[in-house]
């Protein structure tokens, strides 16, 4: 099959892109799958997607393992009652941004596990040097939501692609938590929603008082970890993890046969506590691993490392963040750790006066980049500099230039809209360069186009980089297309090199750079952008999943391999290529 012909992907370069199209709602269709409670005994659990009048429905997926229901107690009963209550009376979802029925819509509907399964490779081949297994993470809700549900509330659930010698096996399963395995055996909701149950006083006093009156009848024991580990994957101290910032990372595991298996939660001796940052930076060129945690309260913001052995170090907690910002990543350099106070932070007032969700943004708020010597001890050298209107959401890299500290990273224009509207979200990639002589903060944007999900090649993390990959809002959260940008073209414009689109009716998500692994010792050095560029994609025509392969280096993000999925894969987050020689460690 010919790739540019195709009408599952087809490419070119920027100025032969469609243009994005920003006036449809970001849900459109009904809702396809869920998981539905039937009875307190057993759950009615949909394995493949329920017939659309608007497209055909995809193969059958396999069943996840049974389980059998206890039958619920008597506070149970009476809990999921006042639930129901509070659900259809004091806070339905009356906000599309909250409702299930628009949040779960198209292929953000849950799917069922899948245990591992050999997949077809239709198109191209798998290149010899990509052997590992790219794991990409996403919220996936058990149940079906009984109130209003945000798009980030689903339960963590991994898409593994084992590759091996050209075949590809996929492996989805959900990630073990306490609070999915309690669930799952209880056989109903238990854990109140976080980004969405808590809108207005009324309804977070109803559901903060069911929470604690589970808690004080022994339904859950918070001190578990209330995490859903649905953000991103991390490999670093020869362990693999499932993140998600609200809680401790969950270790987890790759059988060689492709299965996924949750090892459990991980304090790493009882040195880490509370949570941790779902984006943790890792240096290939030291083996440490730099992350952080933020909170409601102070400190606001809480530095620490892990080293080349996956031991954590001490905390630096940093009490200069005067106020709880949303803090949903960071960078690093060889000198400095790199943290913004953004424009979007926690704001009671909002809950308690306006009936909103306690997260919300402040306008009035200037924006702030701090930088702290990555190995100090305490916050004293730590340096904050004003950058009006600009809020990060996720980094792409930072690194150290003369005098200075330069950052990459979207900036999001229109950050009211950030946890509320993705669809009217715009990010634009910026240049940041902070002068630490004179303190003078200079900006320039690399592109106009919507874009995030921005991603390098791993041996850069740290240090100057030429290329960036990036994903295609149509708009957020749902991904068009990959470009390419050359932001060492400082002549130039706009710095897209290259782009990839998927075609009418095809999204990805984040898509992640693998770097090809030299053939032979004598081999010349390789070049930044020499390797592949993966994601997964799916056909909303069609109701079919794929997993393509990209050349970095080409001109057009040519194709060179295509895996047809045996079932659709849900769009999700963040995701990670760990190398076969990484797995055989675990």
């Amino acid at each position: 099959m010919d790739a540019l012909s195709s009408p599952f992907l087809t490419g070119g370069n920027l100025l032969l892109s469609p243009p994005i199209s920003t006036s449809r709602p970001p849900f459109s269709m009904a809702i396809t799958s869920v998981f539905t409670e039937e009875t307190p005994k057993t759950v009615k659990r949909t394995n493949a997607d329920s017939p659309s009048p608007r497209r055909p429905p995809p193969p059958a997926m396999a069943k996840g393992p049974s389980t059998t229901r206890l039958e619920p107690s008597l506070p149970a009963r009476f809990f999921n009652a006042f639930d129901d209550l509070i659900n259809n009376f004091i806070n339905p979802p009356v906000s599309p941004s909250v409702d299930p029925r628009y949040v779960l819509a198209d292929n953000f509907a849950p799917v069922d596990e899948l245990p591992p399964t050999e997949c077809e490779v239709i198109q191209g081949s798998l290149p010899s040097s990509l052997n590992g297994a790219y794991i990409r993470n996403g919220p996936n809700p058990q149940y079906l939501p009984r109130g209003p549900y945000h798009l980030f509330d689903g339960d963590g659930m991994l898409h593994s692609l084992r590759i091996s010698n050209g075949r590809a096996v996929l492996c989805s399963r959900y990630v073990k938590t306490y609070k999915y395995t309690l669930e799952r055996d209880a056989g109903h909701p238990v854990f109140p929603n976080v980004f969405s149950g808590f809108n207005g006083l009324t309804a977070s006093a109803a559901r903060g008082a069911v929470a604690a009156g589970r808690v004080l009848t022994g339904q859950y024991n918070p001190a578990n970890g209330i995490g859903l580990a649905n953000t991103s994957v991390a490999f670093f101290g020869d362990s693999l993890y499932a993140l998600g910032e609200s809680d401790l990372p969950y270790s987890i595991r790759l059988a060689p046969n492709g299965e996924i298996e949750t090892l459990g939660r991980q304090d790493f001796d009882g040195n880490l506590f509370m949570s941790m940052t779902a984006h943790p930076k890792f240096d290939p060129d030291t083996g440490e691993t730099f992350a952080f945690r933020y909170g409601p309260l102070p400190p606001f913001l809480t530095f620490f490392r892990f080293d080349k052995n996956g031991a954590k170090q001490s905390d630096v907690p940093i009490f200069s963040m005067n106020r709880p910002s949303f803090l949903h990543d960071f960078a690093i350099t060889k000198k400095y750790a790199v943290f913004t106070e953004i424009q979007i932070g926690f704001n009671p007032m909002l809950m308690i006066m306006e009936g909103r969700s306690p997260v919300g943004t402040d306008p009035s708020t200037v924006s702030r980049v701090g930088l702290i010597p990555r190995y100090a001890d305490d916050e004293s050298k730590m340096k904050w500099f004003d950058v009006p209107g600009f809020n990060l959401i996720h980094a792409i890299n930072a690194w150290d230039e003369d005098d200075a500290v330069v950052l990459l990273a979207p900036n999001i224009l229109s950050v009211e809209h950030t946890l509320e509207r993705m669809d009217l979200v715009h990010a634009l990639i910026e240049e940041v360069r902070i002068d630490l002589k004179t303190g003078i903060v200079t900006r320039r944007p690399l592109s106009t186009r919507n874009l995030d999900f921005g991603v390098i090649n791993p041996s850069y993390i740290g240090k100057k980089n030429r290329f960036v990959y990036a994903g295609v809002g149509d708009p957020m959260p749902k991904i068009s297309g990959v470009v390419k940008l050359d932001v060492s073209q400082e002549e130039r414009r706009d710095c897209i090199v290259a782009s990839r689109i998927f075609g009418p009716g095809c999204y990805g998500g984040e898509p992640f750079f693998v770097p090809r692994e030299r053939e032979s010792s004598d081999e010349t050095a390789l070049e930044e952008d020499d390797g592949y560029v993966v994601s997964y994609v799916h056909d909303e025509n069609s109701g079919e999943s794929k997993f393509i392969v990209m050349d970095a280096k080409s001109p057009k993000l040519e194709i060179i391999a295509v895996v047809k999925l045996p079932r659709r894969v849900s769009y999700g987050f963040h995701g990670l290529f760990v190398k076969e020689s990484d797995l055989r460690k675990l």
